[in-house]
């Protein structure tokens, strides 16, 4: 019997091989591999798609956030309060934009971070907040922002996980004065390897940002400022703009897959299913579960071909990255013990109703 991964890659390439081949031809004819006329395209309909007034395109998802941080003002004294439990790329940004950053815990139903936790770590020092889009969903953005505006702090959103999710209608990469994105392959919308992307509706943002990308250059061989080498291939471009144009019906697909998955576990005992927050519309990057004995579950599920996976094992304040920070185990015990509880189950939008009847199955198993 086939294995199943956590996300097929591949079912997903077969529906757009033909347009991507085209698109690769011609950007061999015409040989414009860097900032082609494809990478304009795709930024103008991924910042209509997620309702910004401008995207700028990156090599990938760290260096979105750390050029979005950048282009706010945010740079050496300044903290960034961001979640612990997040991919450790999100403090990674916030590192080598020169600031500190600040983590505080998640909340125990959804994972993303704790609002209240966020008001007490509000320093003299502090310049923003960078709430993360976890699993496929916008945290609590409402109070977020009247939190940043109360203490005068510039929101940076992490988006990588929510392509197309939205809160109240609004879409994720559109909170703060700007966000980060990353085309990462297994992203909702992914690329055929790295890249990234910041989304403003500040005009300057933007600027400054399409300038940091290019060595701090806007004209040709003039560099007033220090920039970066950070810029999305025109082929990846190519890639990205067949797929943009199926992401909603992806999306609605991986919702459909999500809720067969809240039936088949309804009355499975010893699991806690994810939940999706009021307001928000779910684009299920991960399904996301807790069960007990989770490394012993995961092994068992991994030997009998089912590719589930964690997100994450360890947090931030637990890796050697930050042990500068000065934090112990216990310090986040939420993260702490979520992060000993979670398991992603294989999620995909051309993942079909038997595969998902044999995830169940076999996590039945599993659990025992």
């Amino acid at each position: 019997m086939a294995n199943i991964p956590l996300v097929d890659l591949g079912a997903q390439h077969r529906q757009i091989a033909d347009e991507v081949a085209r698109g690769f031809a011609g950007i061999l004819e015409t040989t414009s591999f860097i900032l082609g006329k494809e990478v304009k395209q795709f930024e103008e309909a991924y910042a209509a798609f997620v309702g910004a007034r401008h995207c700028v395109a990156v090599a990938n998802g760290t260096d979105a956030l750390e050029l979005a941080l950048r282009a706010t003002g945010i740079g050496p004294g300044a903290e960034v309060i961001l979640p612990t439990n997040t991919f450790i790329a999100t403090a990674l940004a916030v590192a080598r934009a020169g600031a500190t950053p600040v983590l505080v815990d998640c909340e125990p139903v959804h994972y993303m971070l704790d609002v209240a936790a966020v008001a007490k770590k509000i320093t003299p020092r502090t310049r923003a907040i960078m709430p993360v889009d976890l699993y496929g969903q916008v945290p609590p953005m409402e109070a977020i922002e009247a939190l940043a505006q109360k203490h005068d702090l510039a929101i940076v959103e992490d988006a990588a996980q929510a392509q197309g999710a939205k809160r109240n209608g609004r879409g994720a990469g559109t909170f703060g004065v700007a966000a980060g994105t990353s085309f990462y392959p297994g992203k909702n919308l992914g690329a055929y390897g790295d890249g990234g992307a910041v989304t403003t509706s500040s005009d300057e943002v933007a600027a400054k940002v399409r300038a940091l990308r290019n060595y701090g250059s806007e004209v040709k061989y003039h560099h007033p400022e220090t920039g970066f080498n950070s810029r999305l291939d025109t082929l990846q471009a190519v890639v990205l703009l067949a797929k943009l144009k199926r992401l909603a019906a992806w999306n609605e697909a991986r919702r459909a897959a999500a809720r067969r998955y809240d039936e088949l576990l309804a009355a499975v005992p010893g699991i806690v299913l994810p939940r999706t927050a009021e307001g928000n519309e779910h684009i299920w990057h991960l399904y996301v579960v807790r069960v007990a004995r989770r490394d012993e579950v995961l092994k068992k599920l991994n030997a009998d071909g089912i590719g589930a996976g964690i997100h994450y094992p360890v947090p931030v304040h637990l890796q050697g990255a930050f042990k500068h920070l000065g934090h112990k185990p216990g310090d986040f015990p939420i993260a702490e013990r979520t992060s000993s509880e979670i398991l992603s189950l294989p999620m995909f939008g051309e993942i079909t109703a038997d595969q998902q009847a044999r995830v169940v199955d076999r996590l039945k198993a599993a659990l025992g």
